[in-house]
């Protein structure tokens, strides 16, 4: 692929990915509707992921993806507060590190997804928080 080509479709990937997000923050979604707009974001994210011609990147960044789900999972059927709590922050810092991954390796494309993911991980798993804490009560 050209430089050209390349640099065209960055910019294509970039447009669509504000895009997207901005039509997320503009609707309003219930806490499942919003776990499912993130799991697409993720899966859009692997999507990005693996067009990438640098293995390392590819894997590191898939496996940091992963792990982001599978705490979601996780979250998803926990019932104690305590434990979703946890899950939160684990959430969280595992987003964090998947975009400082993003950055340290100088992907504008993919630490802009790597964002979108974070923020979108950081309201689900407040959602997820709040509802539990209102069910405690």
């Amino acid at each position: 692929m050209t430089k050209n080509k390349k640099s065209g479709v960055s910019k294509f990937l970039l447009g669509a990915g504000v895009g997207a997000f901005a039509a997320m923050l503009l609707t309003k979604n219930n806490g499942k509707e919003n776990r499912e707009q993130l799991k697409r974001k993720i899966n859009d994210l692997l999507t990005k992921v693996k067009n990438i011609d640098q293995e390392e990147l590819k894997n590191t960044i898939e496996a940091k993806v992963n792990d982001i789900v599978k705490e979601l999972e996780d979250m998803d059927k926990e019932k104690a507060l305590k434990i979703a709590r946890k899950k939160a922050e684990e959430i969280k810092q595992k987003a964090e590190d998947l975009v400082e991954y993003t950055i340290e390796k100088g992907t504008p494309v993919l630490e802009k997804s790597a964002n979108m993911v974070r923020e979108k991980a950081i309201i689900v798993t407040k959602e997820i928080l709040k509802k539990l804490e209102q069910e405690e009560k």
